[in-house]
């Protein structure tokens, strides 16, 4: 698949990047790591899951023009930080922003700068009027990096013995869309 370059994202701090192979050995280490991958959907991941995940990331973005993006600091460095993108949720609830970052990277309001990077390429660029998160209701961090991007708490649900909180972004589409972008060559 080759990449469209108007998927690439920059922030003030971060380049977010389309997954790639070359993202591989850095996205194993992340979900492997129970600190960022144990409140994920679908927890911590094998190399193996992550190999597989990637691949389906990356033919995601071929089909629908959006999905995960590697997030990388815009330092000359351009050290991985972790994850970001929209995904279509296996429960059916609809394309969701999910968000992962090392323990280091927490706290400097990152995966705010990130999230809602991501959260504007899927309303204005991907024309997605609809996208929901999930988190625990007691991944505070999370669900406050929910708040700040400005998404909207909608609605509780149990999960596995936990309560999980659905949060919901409105967009407007753009004019004529009424359907995910395609990929192009």
């Amino acid at each position: 698949m080759l990449t469209n370059p108007s998927w690439a994202v920059r922030t003030a701090r971060l380049t977010l990047v389309p997954v790639s192979a070359a993202d591989l050995v850095d996205l194993q280490a992340l979900k492997a790591d129970p600190r960022v991958f144990a409140l994920m959907l679908g927890g911590v991941r094998s190399p193996v899951q992550t190999q597989a995940e990637l691949a389906a990331d990356i033919a995601f973005w071929g089909a629908r023009g959006f999905g995960i993006w590697a997030i990388r600091d815009a330092s000359p460095a351009r050290a991985f930080l972790g994850i970001t993108g929209l995904m279509d949720r296996p429960d059916g609830r609809g394309i969701a922003l999910r968000f992962a970052l090392w323990p280091e990277a927490q706290g400097q309001g990152l995966a705010r700068e990130a999230a809602g990077a991501a959260l504007r390429f899927g309303h204005e660029q991907a024309g997605l009027q609809r996208i929901i998160a999930v988190a625990r209701a007691s991944n505070i961090a999370s669900r406050t990096v929910l708040g700040a991007v400005g998404m909207t708490e909608r609605e509780d649900f149990m999960r596995d013995g936990h309560r999980m909180v659905l949060y919901e972004s409105m967009g407007r589409p753009k004019a004529g869309r009424t359907h995910p972008p395609h990929a192009r060559a």
